[in-house]
């Protein structure tokens, strides 16, 4: 599966649609493609994962009780690729850049 972070801040009152939007018009991808896209909110204490299934959009969010997300990639592309480990790991609120991954043992 194909996960890709939106570096540049999302607004948070947009729902599926304009996080579907942003999708087409910023990130230059298609929101139908089965790919998650990850958008976080401007103060860094909530994201958004928006996928499609075949039949419609689910959208997840998580919003920190306490604190800040300490890790967001800063780079020039507007979106990154990350593994399935990594964004467990951000979910978790660590920094997927650092951490130590086992190697994988099986290729499909």
């Amino acid at each position: 599966m194909k996960i890709l972070i939106s570096i540049k801040p999302a607004d948070f009152r947009k729902g599926i649609d304009g996080l579907a939007g942003l999708c087409r018009n910023q990130l230059m991808e298609d929101p139908m493609s089965g790919t998650l896209f990850i958008f976080r909110n401007r103060s860094a204490t909530a994201l958004r994962v928006l996928g499609y299934d075949g039949q419609g959009f689910w959208l997840y969010s998580k919003r920190l009780s306490t604190g800040r997300f300490r890790w967001w990639p800063k780079k020039p592309e507007d979106v990154i690729k990350v593994d399935c480990k990594e964004l467990q790991t951000l979910l978790w609120n660590g920094n997927p850049v650092n951490a130590n991954f086992s190697k994988e043992w099986r290729k499909i």
